[in-house]
Parts: structure tokens; sequence; C-alpha cells
């Protein structure tokens, strides 16, 4: 189970050992996590568009163009035994980040990690990899066993993070929900039971 840093300072020690270590970030007491609801959406959306704007994926096969980008919370909320989005918000209430997670078909039992996003305010400090680790107890709560991610090669911070976290490179699966991404993960969720 996943835990607020009761120091604040995002890691369970301050040594260079544990700070290597996905599994020992925590999340500051200044933020919070909380499911998607409608009044996040277009702060959301904005959010995303921002990154992918940055890392020059503002381009049709991305999830930039999706035409429910500014309505992620129906999607996200009308199947809830499928679907999950957290959102991260600051001590003031301000969106600043979020995870989710949907069925891929394509894999039994598997779930696609969708939309991990965060405000250049709080990249580097390890908060993705406790987003991961949130999404993936959701994912093993909903009963799946393997979890699925598509990404870019322009993402390097996130292609970092997926194989740090334990993910394995896999082929171009047969089915890619957006065409323009050309780096592919897929992680068996008994690898966390260690």
């Amino acid at each position: 189970m996943i835990q607020k840093d009761p120091a604040g300072d995002g890691l369970l020690t301050k040594d260079a050992e544990n700070m290597r270590k996905p599994e020992a970030v925590r999340l500051p007491q200044d933020l919070s996590c909380q499911l998607l609801s409608p009044e996040y959406d277009a702060g959301l959306a904005a959010l995303i568009r921002y990154n992918l704007k940055k890392h020059g994926l503002d381009i049709p096969g991305t999830v930039y163009f999706d035409e429910g980008l500014d309505h992620l919370s129906s999607f996200y909320l009308a199947k809830p035994d499928e679907r999950h989005y957290e959102i991260l918000l600051d001590k003031n209430g301000k969106l600043v980040g979020g995870i989710g997670l949907a069925e891929f078909p394509f894999v039994e039992g598997c779930a696609e990690l969708q939309k991990l996003y965060l405000a250049d305010s709080v990249k580097g400090n390890g908060i993705g990899y406790y987003l991961i680790r949130l999404i993936e107890e959701k994912a093993s709560a909903l009963g799946y066993t393997k979890v699925y991610v598509e990404t870019h090669s322009n993402l390097q911070a996130a292609i970092h993070i997926y194989t740090k976290a334990g993910y394995q490179r896999m082929d171009r699966p047969d089915f890619v929900q957006h065409g323009t991404m050309d780096t592919f993960f897929l992680k068996d969720l008994a690898d966390n039971r260690h």
C-alpha cells in the first residue's frame, strides 16, 4: 500500500541508495491524489496538450487530437470496473498531474497505463514512480495481471521511468491506440510481489 510521506520530502530516507529505488518514493505532504471528476477535465486536457507540444508531439496520431480529451472524466467514470484515473493536486487544489488505466483487450488480463503527465513544477522528484505504483495497485485491485504502455521515443524521461519501474520493452503490437507511438512496454504485475 502506498502512503503519504510524513516527513514531506518525498523519500523514505535521504540516503543515495533509496533515491534510486522507484518503490522508495513517497508523495510529499503538499500533494494529494483523488479520482478525476468533471471540474478537472479542462485543466487535465491543457496539461496533456502542453506536455505533448513541448516534445513536438502535438501531431495527429497522438492523444493531442483525441475527441474525448476535453472530457476524460466521462470516459474513465463510465466503467469504473475497467477504468480509473487519478489526478494529482497541489496544496492549493491546482491540478499538477495525473495517471490512468483502462482495459487493454488485446492481451488477456491486461490494463493499459494511460496519460501519465506532470506539470513542470513537480517533475524530477520521483512523483511519476509514485503514480505508476498507485495505478498498478488499482490495476491489481480491478483484477488485471499485466500493464501495457505505449509511448514515443521523443519522451525519453517516460522511457526511463517505465524501464526503471520494471516495464519490459516489447515489439509493436498489432493494435496501437495512437499510431504515432513507437515505443511499447509490458509489465507482469506479479513482479511487484517480492
